[in-house]
């Protein structure tokens, strides 16, 4: 049961686009079209597991033993660019047409900090290895989740010629993410105590 609110605790109640406002680059980079937005999803929820797997066991396995914790904030981002960097090649091989569409966006998955605030957090709330896995999977999820979202929004409004030309493109992407940022708050009543 812990392991369910930490998922649903990440995807929607802290999710971490929408409620904590970490990874809005890469979270209004990629929203313009949906494909691109499932594509940038499942690679950050992959990288993010990745990410939160490698610096979990690096912390607890040397960082905690030598005394060195101080260090963790550059070694959590070396290894995320690594993790980033690995999965930048495997697109580039096995999945070209995704990784030609994401173009420039795959490397900006290495400065999204939502990224680096998993993991952050995950050390921060001294979380198990399994809790550490599915706080990163709930985060990648809700990332995901808000990304398909507001990529949606913006297909339905970006061919209506009703709306002023001021408010077209990215001042209406963000208006709609405000909107949506307060939809998600009226989730942390969904669980108590948490």
């Amino acid at each position: 049961m812990n392991l369910f609110l930490i998922f649903i605790g990440a995807a929607l109640i802290n999710n971490y686009v929408l409620t904590q406002f970490l990874g809005m680059c890469p979270f209004f980079g990629v929203s313009k079209k949906t494909e691109m937005a499932l594509g940038m999803g499942i690679a950050v929820i992959f990288v993010m597991l990745l990410a939160s797997v490698l610096t979990h066991l690096f912390y607890h396995l040397v960082l905690l033993p030598l005394n060195i914790t101080y260090l963790q904030t550059i070694v959590f981002i070396l290894i995320i660019a690594s993790a980033v960097q690995f999965v930048e090649v495997y697109l580039k091989k096995t999945f070209y047409s995704l990784y030609a569409v994401l173009g420039i966006y795959i490397p900006l998955i290495t400065t999204n900090c939502a990224i680096l605030g998993v993991t952050l957090i995950n050390i921060q709330n001294d979380h198990t290895f399994m809790e550490a896995v599915i706080n990163s999977i709930g985060a990648g999820t809700g990332f995901l989740l808000a990304l398909i979202l507001l990529a949606g929004i913006r297909e339905k409004y970006d061919n209506n010629t009703d709306i002023p030309f001021v408010f077209r493109g990215f001042p209406l992407a963000l208006f709609s993410a405000g909107i949506m940022s307060i939809a998600f708050m009226g989730f942390q009543g969904l669980v108590l105590g948490r």
